[in-house]
This record gives C-alpha cells, sequence and structure tokens, in this order.
C-alpha cells in the first residue's frame, strides 16, 4: 500500500487510538508496523481473529495482561552468559506469569462456553511454553520489586537475620544518646545514616563530647554526623554481615540467570505471543469503544457501507451515510455545495477500507461489505508545492498522472474536485477524460467535482452513477446526507433569495443562465422531491409491516394458547371417556365370556348369537376408546414441532439475536451452532427454528405421511397371517394382539405367526400368557430354529 495514501487519509491518527488499550511493549511496535494488507486470505485472518477477541472481551471482559516492557535487552544479556540483576529479572518473571494467566484464562473460558469457538486465538495460545517450574523459582527468588527474598536461600536469611540483630543492638545503643543528658549534645534527638553507618547529628561545640567518627557535616557547618565509639566495632562487624549477604545475592541471582538462560528462546516466544495476543485484544477494545462492527469480503471488488461515519470525528457527531461503490456501478460522482461533506464522504470510504485491510472493523451501523484492493490512491486537498514551484493545479495533475501510472483493476482511486483549479470548459473535458482512463484500467473511483458538464456524464457513461449531498434551502444549511442516484443541484439562485437579495438581480440572473443548465437544475430538483416522497413512504411501509408483523405473532401466540387451551380440554374430556369405555368394555367381556360358555354349553343364547356376532359387538364397544396420544393431537404435535431441534437447522439465537446452522448437538444438551465465521456452544433453550426451517421440516413429514398412507392402501380389506409386535411396549402390544385376534377370527385363518422378537424375554412371556387364557386360541407353539426360534410364536386358532 503506497504511504501517500495512508498519510492523506489520516490512517496513522486511528493506529493511535490503539494504544491507549495496549499493555504490552510488543504489542506496541505491532501496532508502528501495522499497515493495510492486499492479500485476501490474510485480511480475512486478521478480521476474524480481531472477531474472536470482541467475543471474548463481550463475554469476559477481555485478556487481562499486565504491563510488560520489551524483554530484548534482557534476553541479549542472557545469550551472553551475563548475570541479571534483580529487576531484570523481575522484567522476565512478568512474562513468566502472564504466559501461566493466559494459558489458564484460555483453559477456563474453553470449559465454559467458547470450547472450538476460539480456534485462531486458541492457536496462538497453543504456542505458549509453559515454564511452571522455572516459573516457581523466580517467584520463590525475587519480589515484585526484584529484591532477592529470603527464601532464595538459607544462608541469606541467616545473614539477614544477623543483620538485623546487629542493627537492633547498635540502635539500642544509640538510643541512649538520645535520652538523658547526653541529649543536650545532639541537633535532633534521633538516629540517622551516612555512608551505610549509623550516626548521630552533633552539635559542633559538643563534638569532643561524643568521641568517635565523623562521617559528614552539615551544610551550614553547624552539625557534625558522628558515629560514636560504642557502635563502631557493632558497625564493622555489620558491614562484614552485610558484605557477606551482598555476595550472597549475587549469588543467587547469577545462578537464576544461569537457569533463565536456558530458556532464552521459549522467553522470547512467550512474549512474542503474548504481544500478538495484546496487539488483537487491543483491536477489539477499539472496536468496541468506536461501537464498530465487523465487515464482510467480498472478492467481487464491491464495496457496500450501511450508516458509515468517519472513525475520527466519532459515531455522536457524524451523520452515517450509505456508501457503495463496484456492484452495481465502477464510478461514482459526487456533487454538492462546499462544506457539504463531499470530501469527508470520499475520505470515509477510503480510511474504512484502509481499516478493514489491517484486520480493524469498522464504523458503521449495519452489517456491510468491503473488499481487498491491491491499492488505493487518493488525490484530495490543497496540494500546492512552493518548493517545487507548482500551482495546485499543476501538483495536482502531477500527483493524478503517477496515480494513473500506477492504478489497475484490482485498485481504488479516490479524486476530490476533479479538474479543478484551471477554466471550467477545460477542467470538466479533462476530469471526464481522466475518469474513462480509470474505467478503462478497470479501477473503482469515486471523485467529487462542481462542474455540471459531469452530472450529465454520470448519468450517460455506462458502470457510472451519479450522486449528491443533500442542501436544505429553506435552512441554507448542508444536511451531510448522501443521495447515491441523483446528482447535485445548483443553489447559488436560491440561496440568494433566501438571503433577500433584490428581485430584479435575481431575475436578470436567471435570464443569463444556460435554459439547458436550469431545465436540468428543475429535473433534479424534481428527482430529489421524488426520491424523498418515496423514502418517507417507504418509511411508513416499513413501520406499518413491522407493526403488522408484531401483531400477527401476538395473535399467532394467543390461538397456539388457546388451541393448547382447547386440546387439554378435549384430552382431559377423552380420558374421562377412556375410563367409562373401559369399564363398559369389562363388563362386556364378562358378559361375552359368560354367552360363551352357555352356547359352548348347549344354551338357549346359541342360536341367538353367533361368534361372529360377539366378535362384532367388541370391536363396537373398543372403537368407543378415544385416542389420548400425542401423535393424535394436533395441537400439540405443532408445539412440539416448534422446539424439535436436527443438525443443518436454521435456527435463531436468541441471546444473540444472530442466525445460525446446527452442527451438532453435544452429550451435555448444548447444541454447536455456525455463526457466520464462529462456532459456539448454545442451550437448546436458547434456539429458535427460522420459519423456513419449520415449513420445509413440516412439508417434509407432509410427503411421509402420504407415502405412507399410498403403501397402506394396498392392504386394506385383508388380514395378515403375521403380526410383528417388536418395539411395540408391553401393554399396547397386548392390546394390539387382542384386537388382531379378533380380526383372524373373522378372517377364518386357522393358523397365524405372532413374532415379538427375543429381547428380555418380557414382552414373550407376555404374550405367552395371553394365548394360554384366551379362549379363542386352540394351541401354540414356537417357531421352528430356522424361522425364528422362541423370537416367534405360532398360534392355532379354534
Amino acid at each position: 500500500m503506497n504511504q501517500k495514501v495512508l498519510q492523506t487519509l489520516e490512517y496513522e491518527k486511528v493506529k493511535q487510538e490503539l494504544l491507549p488499550f495496549i499493555q504490552t511493549a510488543q504489542g506496541e511496535k505491532l501496532v508502528a508496523a501495522l499497515q493495510p494488507s492486499s492479500s485476501f486470505d490474510e485480511v480475512s485472518e486478521w478480521l476474524q481473529e480481531t472477531a474472536e477477541a470482541a467475543m471474548v472481551e463481550r463475554l469476559h471482559g477481555g485478556l487481562s495482561l499486565p504491563n510488560l516492557e520489551d524483554i530484548e535487552e534482557q534476553a541479549r544479556r542472557l545469550q551472553i552468559e551475563a548475570s541479571l540483576n534483580g529487576s531484570e529479572i523481575v522484567a522476565l518473571a512478568k512474562v513468566l506469569q502472564a504466559t501461566a494467566a493466559i494459558a489458564h484464562f484460555f483453559e477456563r473460558i474453553q470449559e465454559d462456553d467458547l470450547k472450538g469457538s476460539l480456534p485462531r486465538l486458541q492457536a496462538k495460545v497453543e504456542q505458549l511454553i509453559l515454564l511452571l517450574e522455572l516459573t516457581k523459582k523466580v517467584q520463590e527468588t525475587v519480589d515484585d520489586q526484584g529484591r532477592v527474598l529470603d527464601s532464595a536461600s538459607s544462608a541469606l536469611a541467616s545473614f539477614r537475620r544477623q543483620m538485623a540483630g546487629k542493627e537492633a543492638a547498635i540502635r539500642e545503643r544509640l538510643a541512649n544518646y538520645t535520652r538523658g543528658k547526653s541529649a543536650r549534645y545532639l541537633s535532633e534527638t534521633i538516629v540517622t545514616k551516612r555512608a551505610d553507618r549509623y550516626v548521630l547529628p552533633v552539635k559542633v561545640e559538643y563534638r569532643h563530647q561524643v568521641p568517635g567518627i565523623v562521617h559528614d557535616q552539615s551544610q551550614s557547618g553547624q552539625t557534625y554526623y558522628i558515629e560514636p565509639q560504642a557502635v563502631v566495632e557493632l558497625a564493622n562487624d555489620l558491614s562484614e554481615v552485610r558484605v557477606l549477604a551482598l555476595a550472597e545475592e549475587d549469588r543467587v541471582l547469577s545462578e537464576l540467570s544461569v537457569l533463565l538462560a536456558e530458556h532464552e528462546e521459549d522467553l522470547r516466544q512467550n512474549a512474542a505471543v503474548l504481544g500478538q495476543l495484546d496487539f488483537i485484544n487491543a483491536k477489539a477494545r477499539l472496536a468496541k469503544a468506536q461501537n464498530a462492527m465487523a465487515p464482510e469480503l467480498s472478492k467481487e471488488k464491491a464495496v457496500a457501507l450501511h450508516q458509515a461515519w468517519h472513525p475520527l470525528i466519532g459515531e455522536a457527531k457524524s451523520v452515517k451515510n450509505d456508501i457503495s461503490l463496484g456492484e452495481d456501478f465502477e464510478t461514482l460522482i459526487i456533487t454538492g455545495p462546499n462544506t457539504g461533506g463531499k470530501t469527508i464522504t470520499i475520505k470515509t470510504l477510503g480510511l474504512l477500507q484502509l481499516l478493514a485491510q489491517s484486520g480493524l472493523f469498522i464504523t458503521v451501523g449495519r452489517p456491510s461489505t468491503v473488499t481487498v484492493f491491491d491499492d488505493i490512491f487518493a488525490d484530495i486537498g490543497d496540494e500546492q508545492s512552493i518548493e517545487q514551484n507548482l500551482s495546485t493545479f499543476s501538483s495536482h495533475m502531477e500527483n493524478i498522472k503517477g496515480i494513473l501510472e500506477k492504478t489497475n483493476e484490482n485498485s481504488l482511486v479516490i479524486f476530490d474536485e476533479l479538474g479543478a483549479g484551471t477554466d471550467p470548459s477545460e477542467g470538466a473535458a479533462l476530469a471526464m477524460a481522466i475518469l474513462d482512463k480509470t474505467k478503462a484500467l478497470g479501477a473503482r473511483t469515486i471523485a467529487t467535482t462542481h462542474y455540471p458538464e459531469l452530472k450529465l456524464y454520470g448519468n450517460e457513461r455506462p458502470g457510472t452513477e451519479n450522486a449528491s449531498m443533500v442542501f436544505d434551502v429553506e435552512t441554507l444549511k448542508p444536511t451531510y446526507q448522501l443521495l447515491i442516484g441523483v446528482p447535485g443541484q445548483s443553489n447559488a439562485l436560491a440561496i440568494a433569495a433566501r438571503l433577500g437579495f433584490d428581485q430584479a438581480v435575481l431575475a436578470d440572473a436567471k435570464t443569463m443562465v444556460n435554459p439547458e443548465d436550469q431545465q436540468l437544475n428543475d429535473m433534479i430538483k424534481d428527482l430529489v422531491e421524488q426520491r424523498q416522497a418515496v423514502k418517507a413512504e417507504r418509511a411508513q411501509l416499513n413501520a406499518d409491516q413491522e407493526a403488522a408483523k408484531v401483531a400477527k405473532e401476538k395473535l399467532d401466540e394467543e390461538q397456539l394458547k388457546l388451541e393448547k387451551d382447547q386440546a387439554k380440554v378435549m384430552l382431559d374430556a377423552k380420558r374421562k371417556a377412556n375410563e367409562l369405555v373401559s369399564k363398559t368394555r369389562n363388563e362386556a367381556e364378562k358378559l361375552i365370556k359368560e354367552i360363551r360358555s352357555e352356547r359352548l354349553n348347549g344354551g338357549s343364547s346359541a342360536q341367538k348369537l353367533s361368534e361372529q356376532d360377539l366378535q362384532k359387538q367388541k370391536q363396537a364397544i373398543a372403537a368407543l376408546q378415544q385416542s389420548d396420544k400425542l401423535e393424535k393431537n394436533k395441537v400439540l404435535q405443532k408445539a412440539k414441532r416448534v422446539k424439535e431441534l436436527h443438525a443443518g437447522d436454521e435456527v435463531l439465537v436468541s441471546s444473540y439475536n444472530q442466525q445460525g446452522t446446527l452442527v451438532k448437538k453435544h452429550k451435555n444438551g448444548q447444541w454447536e451452532v455456525q455463526m457466520g465465521i464462529l462456532k459456539m456452544l448454545v442451550d437448546e433453550d436458547d434456539l429458535t427454528k427460522t420459519e423456513a426451517t419449520a415449513k420445509a421440516q413440516q412439508e417434509k413429514k407432509k410427503r411421509q405421511k402420504v407415502a405412507k398412507t399410498a403403501a397402506r392402501s394396498g392392504n386394506t380389506g385383508r388380514v395378515q397371517a403375521k403380526l410383528d409386535l417388536r418395539g411395540v411396549r408391553y401393554e399396547a402390544a397386548l392390546t394390539d394382539l387382542d384386537r388382531y385376534l379378533d380380526s383372524v377370527v373373522l378372517a377364518n385363518l386357522s393358523s397365524v405367526e405372532i413374532i415379538h422378537g427375543k429381547g428380555s424375554g418380557a414382552l414373550r412371556q407376555g404374550v405367552t400368557q395371553f394365548l394360554r387364557s384366551d379362549r379363542r386360541v386352540k394351541e401354540f407353539h414356537f417357531a421352528s430354529a430356522n424361522a425364528g426360534g422362541d423370537g416367534a410364536t405360532i398360534v392355532t386358532l379354534k
């Protein structure tokens, strides 16, 4: 990316806004080295890293890193086997501690709710080398200020105990001078130190009253700092122990330096990885501060920014605009009044494109699309050069000449006031020729201008579109709103009229205006009014549609609730009816058994009722049974289908208000959801199937039902000589068996096969007991070994 455009579009100023969020020296280096990339894959990787860090920021408050200084000097000293001092070791200790903390943090959040959702950050964390033993050793050796701890060495601890004892003895002896008669010899009744020796501030006139060694004198010359002879020997002993303690500290630091030197490369790598994580974390935190959004990447060289604003102006002070280029047109010409916002609009497009190609989120209010250009060129502002003796126009032309030499089909070209600074007719002609050239080169171009000729150019040239910055003639103020599709109208006469110019002067001016220009201006004014009317009508329609949608959702919810209530009432009624039917059925069974018994014994009812009559009565009673199963209850079945989820379903994640696709269900009951470039684990209660998915599944079930019905239609009217009870629950299986035997008797079949499977044997035993007590059965036995064995029973009927 050429450096001139970075300066023109103030790219460095946005980079500086990253620094408050940086915690490490390595992260600062990465900010300083940050440049837009022209590699699509690299830009995509950077943006996804920022997206993962933004997720960590949103859910867990981001990465917590200490202030880490540059350890390059310490690492270099370790490389040459030098011994480090305490403060140098502290810098390395912070890297060791931060490495362990970050590794533990990622392990925890992966276990919580982000497992598999942070592949890029996790890959960087896995590059960290955990040196737990070394970390523990460093923590036991030095404190946060680099002071060697007593726990570092038993000898050091002993020396320091001796030092403390000797210092206490010295202070105790010196304290005697600060009390009683000796106190009058002192300027102040205190014990102080000079050159690591304990001394007393003695008045100069009493110098010989306190025999000892003079170590210093006050600036006024009125006080001597004397070490009394009584403590000299103790002080000498203290100095000797202090020397031994210092030597022991040096030995401890030297040994620790040797251990650190063994891991010098690991320390460098950890510092580099922590710097990368810090840099990515800073990008996420800047996005949060700016309320910026992750852009989508297009390979089609199309840019579509929705509700975009300039990041250096800020969201609160900016007017948000929709800016597009490269999809329906390759060249956009913006016209409008001075200070109307043309320049800031084209700068916003160029800067947001640079930021996206740097892996930064962009300041837009709605999802937007950017692309990856090989280079971006801009000719903006006053290019006058005193040093080169160039006028503004000449300097612009020199700059544009260089741009055209480097432009290709993968370039974005930005022109501000193209062709300005010379004769209007020649400037307009030159501007059109330059635009024709950039179009021939295949570049995406956006330009601002005042020339009316370029309005016609934008209307006539294919792949070229007009746009304008709206100006409110009533208030005489620009609105800073970009209007694509409509060229800007000339407002000079309207403004003059609003300011109270003499009508005669205005009338005279109007006669001098080119009629074609006036017609164009009137046409533009009419287009603007029509567009504003359509915009207002569309906004009203959207509001009405949204209100109707909310009302429909509320009505559907109330209707579903009502249907559920009705279904529950019906279900209760059916259950009560079934209880009555069951009671009646038991009584009927008892009566039928008595009639059969009487008929078999030659009773009078034998002539009145045949076996077929008895079976018909039994079936009529059974038909009274009401189904309370869920598959027979359409309302409850519908309610259940709403929550049925399968891999591949399109769903709405309520907590994020984002759509995603179900990947698979985990053992803990959570679903893995693919949302754009991210995968997350989400609770099932947080998921709702989209309307399209629900309709597709409903249509599928309808087709399956039709297929099953068609398959069954060929078997109606004929009783099979085989009943398969495998997979049927125990009670339901015996009920089916009872009904089946009724049907078999009516069909006059003499022998049938009951398939119950082997399984646990419960169903087989139940079938056997049922057949043994049923009067319709003559005999039964298990099937032959090659026909199912004890998994099937052959029944012979009476």
